[in-house]
């Protein structure tokens, strides 16, 4: 029984620092190829685009890496939710979350000015997944607020889930209703960059307080 429960200990902690590592260094990545790249702006460019290219790799590793490190804190989401509210759901969705970024990686995007009709396979798969991706992060932050706002352990994060899941969600609408490239230029358009990082940034950052979150209280 012992042997179990430092098992399940075991899990929690590797998840809680999947949790933190993963989303902190997809943003550096992130943020420091934004920077090295002379030709990339990033309040109009989608993340997706620096995985063009001849440094494409990069970012093509940072979506796996990212991807692998969500489903290693899913798993151990499920270990710390065994029972009541978001138990099933919230660990599920947090691991398909995982699988989509996983599979951005490899299934990497076409140029963005590019029209529908000349898309390569594996840019309409990044399309999907990532449309799918981005539709789930405001649905977990749902999902995971209705059992910390009834848990004393994790009450102190109940608003900041709520405004996470406000704040992506709204992101998210704006990416989908805008009118994105090849389209022509218009409001949206211009800072669809900035809008799609408002939105994966604002979760990634609740994903990184809920696992230091975990840990603490297993400390």
């Amino acid at each position: 029984m012992e042997r179990g429960k430092s098992s399940n200990v075991d899990r929690i902690h590797g998840a809680g620092w999947a949790g933190m590592i993963g989303p902190a260094l997809f943003v550096v990545v992130v943020t420091v190829e934004g920077w090295f790249r002379p030709d990339y702006n990033p309040v109009t460019q989608f993340i997706s685009e620096l995985s063009l290219g001849s440094r494409g790799w990069v970012q093509i590793i940072n979506f796996i890496v990212l991807g692998m490190l969500l489903l290693l804190f899913a798993y151990g989401v499920a270990a710390e939710f065994k029972n009541g509210k978001a138990s099933k759901s919230g660990p599920i969705i947090l691991g398909v979350i995982g699988i989509l970024v996983f599979l951005s990686g490899p299934f990497v995007m076409d140029p963005a000015n590019l029209p529908f009709e000349q898309m390569s396979w594996h840019g309409i798969l990044h399309q999907l997944f990532g449309a799918f991706a981005f539709l789930l992060m405001p649905i977990s932050c749902l999902v995971f607020w209705r059992r910390f706002r009834s848990d004393p352990n994790w009450r102190l994060l109940q608003h900041w889930t709520l405004l996470a899941g406000i704040v992506t969600m709204g992101a998210v609408v704006l990416l989908r209703v805008g009118v994105t490239p090849p389209a022509p230029p218009s409001l949206l358009n211009q800072w669809i960059g900035l809008i799609q990082r408002i939105a994966l940034v604002t979760f990634l950052v609740w994903i990184f307080t809920f696992a230091l979150h975990l840990l603490r209280i297993r400390r």
